[in-house]
């Protein structure tokens, strides 16, 4: 899950596995698997940094095998 701010400056969480694709139109629009669509105020760089982020948290952290 993320943090992101609506328009009106409301603060929310998705959940970023959700997300299916970011557009720029020059809002960051949110699409989602469900076919809902959000619109936030942080740019698409900030978002991806977040997902990103997140991802990091919570998957496991593969290391290489050494033989």
């Amino acid at each position: 899950m993320i943090k992101v701010t609506r328009l009106n400056n409301m603060e929310f969480t998705v959940n970023a596995d959700m997300i299916e694709f970011i557009e720029t139109t020059p809002e960051t629009i949110l699409s989602l698997s469900s076919g809902r669509k959000v619109v936030v105020r942080e740019p698409v760089d900030e978002v991806v940094r977040r997902i990103i982020e997140y991802r990091h948290r919570v998957l496991p952290v593969i290391k290489p095998v050494s033989n």
